[in-house]
């Protein structure tokens, strides 16, 4: 049997035809973009029409709205630590209880070593905002309200333009962290209140490394890198050439391809989803069926450990995730489960399927075939499950 990767809001595989225009930025097109001879000229071109492909992708209304960073991380702490210095007087955060580690541990250092307020919005039970308490956290101290587009372990999406449009209304900037958004829902930047967007390339087939902050026109950003003039003096640094030409093509086979990412990619999640909670009782799809992403299911399997789960489908050749890549290792249950109070029992034994448009009807077979006897192997050794589990077969949602 292939091997099957269903872990692509982790990271993905580098497109064949973005490895092929990058090559030559490691060879023959060698040169820096600030040099004015020809060597720079060439490069220099190329690295504009990258930010035209990215920009197009983004719907956004100039390519000079395009920072190119180091990847979502960079961006997400450039977005927050810059408002917090132009927005003269306000020294307060509104994110919520989900987002990813790149926005809450900034959040937590900069409570303990700045004495920033942050204000946490809770989701329910199903992932969604309670954009409520989210207006009520808004006030005249509120440098930003960072809000997450798509969240990467359940899929659901937030209203972020109409949640842009309440923090203009207290006066604070709006940055929405859409690192699993983009390439995999359609984006109009100029027709938003978005002031600020993150992006990292390697979560749509470019490589790793590289990533991208929009800044809308008129939007004051102070670096925090600085150097060189690079990026109209945003971003000091020479150019990661060979990376930023990666993430223009991977922009543009993901414009192509966006029908495709939420018609068939979202069937095979779909018919993967259906299966699993058919076949295996006692399972929970979290998040909003209503409103996530076409490509990802968060599944808890009660009664058994994710990490389990995770070690019996590796040896199966199937590679998963027990949520977010850069919260492994934790013996506890998701932040994200746990802020939507997903039973304990279950939060622990949630596995997230992602999928790309390198997935096919095989993959899902395989993960049909090989789980129902992982989680019953799993469940036998289990004492929660011999006392509390066998007489609850119907599958539920949250």
């Amino acid at each position: 049997m292939r091997p099957v990767y269903l872990d692509n809001n982790a990271t993905t595989r580098v497109d064949p035809a973005v490895v092929q225009e990058m090559l030559p930025y490691f060879s023959e097109q060698f040169g820096n973009a600030s040099s004015m001879h020809a060597f720079g000229a060439s490069v220099s071109g190329a690295l504009k029409t990258a930010r035209e492909r990215l920009q197009a992708l983004l719907g956004a209304e100039f390519d000079h709205e395009i920072v190119w960073t180091g990847g979502g991380t960079e961006s997400d702490n450039t977005a927050l630590l810059s408002a917090l210095e132009t927005q003269g007087g306000r020294n307060e955060i509104v994110t919520t209880q989900v987002e990813h580690p790149a926005i809450l541990n900034l959040c937590e250092w900069l409570q303990k070593s700045r004495g920033i307020k942050v204000h946490h919005i809770p989701v329910d039970a199903r992932g969604r905002l309670d954009v409520e308490a989210y207006r009520r956290a808004l006030g005249p101290k509120t440098a930003i309200a960072s809000i997450m587009w798509a969240n990467n372990e359940t899929g659901t999406i937030f209203p972020v333009e109409t949640l842009a449009e309440l923090a203009h209304e207290a006066g604070a900037l709006f940055h929405t962290d859409a690192v699993q958004a983009v390439g995999k829902l359609p984006i109009d930047l100029k027709n938003s209140e978005i002031d600020l967007l993150s992006l990292s390339g390697h979560k749509l087939h470019a490589p790793k490394g590289i990533g991208a902050l929009y800044v809308r026109k008129g939007v004051r950003l102070r670096p925090m890198i600085r150097g060189g003039h690079q990026e109209r003096g945003r971003r000091a640094g020479t150019e990661n050439v060979p990376g930023i030409v990666g993430l223009g093509k991977a922009a543009e086979l993901a414009l192509a391809h966006m029908e495709e990412e939420n018609t068939r990619v979202r069937a095979l999640r779909d018919r993967l989803e259906k299966g699993l909670v058919q076949r295996i009782g006692n399972a929970i799809v979290t998040g909003d069926q209503d409103s996530r992403l076409p490509n990802t299911t968060n599944i808890a399997f009660e009664f058994v450990e994710g990490e389990g789960i995770l070690l019996l489908l590796n040896k199966a050749g199937i590679a998963c995730s027990s949520g977010s890549a850069c919260t492994s290792g934790s013996l506890e249950p998701s932040h994200v489960l746990r802020a939507m109070k997903v039973p304990y029992t279950a939060a622990h034994g949630a596995i997230r399927f992602s999928f790309s448009r390198d997935n096919v009807e095989e993959d899902v077979d395989q993960v049909l075939e090989a789980m129902p006897p992982v989680i019953e192997k799993l469940r036998a050794l289990s004492p929660f499950w011999s006392k509390n589990g066998q007489t609850q077969f119907a599958p539920s949602y949250v």
